[in-house]
């Protein structure tokens, strides 16, 4: 019987940049099972450790009640990139032609209102 292939695993070498949007895990909370280990934050610096040569990421997390705490030191092996285009993706593909405006997600519909309200009622052409 052929054995299975297996295919090592492949760490994303992702640069970030301040301001860009991340999804992070506290390592440490998420192996010990303990609650509230994942995070959104913003990146606000990076720096390299003078004793391991290691890049390190400062973030401001976000949070839903609007507190901002600073995460310090984070390691980008436990950060993902979170894309514009996921973000607007709802926008992007609203249907705009759609009669009834409740068929559109929220996003979408304010959107178009903004457009609408800016452009003398004109919507943009189909791509």
């Amino acid at each position: 019987m052929a054995q299975p292939q297996i295919q090592p695993v492949v760490r994303p070498q992702t640069r970030y940049l301040k301001g860009d949007l991340v999804v992070f895990r506290d390592v440490e909370r998420f192996w010990l099972g303990l609650p509230d280990h994942t995070f959104v934050g913003r990146v606000e610096r990076s720096w390299t450790n003078v004793h391991n040569h290691r890049l390190l990421y400062d973030l401001t997390e976000l949070n839903v009640n609007g507190n901002r705490r600073a995460r310090a030191g984070i390691d980008p092996d436990y950060m993902r990139p979170l894309p514009a285009a996921d973000a607007m993706r709802d926008i992007d593909t609203a249907p705009l032609n759609e009669p009834d405006t409740g068929a559109m997600t929220p996003a979408g519909v304010a959107w178009l209102r903004q457009h609408l309200a800016q452009h003398s009622c004109v919507l943009p052409p189909r791509r």
